[in-house]
C-alpha cells in the first residue's frame, strides 16, 4: 500500500470559523484547502471573521475543529480591479 502525503504544517485561509476550530471556506478555497487541512500535522487557518460557537449551521462547515490547531484573524485588504475606458 501506498503512505499518504503528509506535511509538518498546513496553512490554509477561511472565510469564517468559531473559537472550536470549525471552518467555512467561499468560492474556488472549497476546492482544495479542506484536503490540505487534514493533511497536516499542525494547521493554521487564517481567517476573515471569528464568530461564536453555534452561530455557523453544522450543514455548512467544511472543515471540522478537529483538524485545526491554530486560527488567526487576519486583515485583508479588498482589492477590486477597475474597467476603465477611454473618452
Amino acid at each position: 500500500m501506498e503512505e499518504s502525503i503528509t506535511g509538518d504544517f498546513a496553512i490554509v485561509k477561511g472565510w469564517k470559523a468559531d473559537h472550536f476550530g470549525n471552518v467555512i471556506y467561499r468560492h474556488t478555497a472549497q476546492n482544495f484547502n479542506p484536503l490540505a487541512a487534514t493533511a497536516g500535522k499542525i494547521t493554521v487557518v487564517e481567517v476573515e471573521e471569528i464568530v461564536e460557537p453555534g452561530e455557523l449551521e453544522p450543514s455548512q462547515i467544511h472543515t471540522p475543529g478537529i483538524y485545526v490547531d491554530r486560527i488567526i484573524c487576519g486583515t485583508f485588504e479588498k482589492r477590486i480591479e477597475q474597467r476603465t475606458v477611454r473618452k
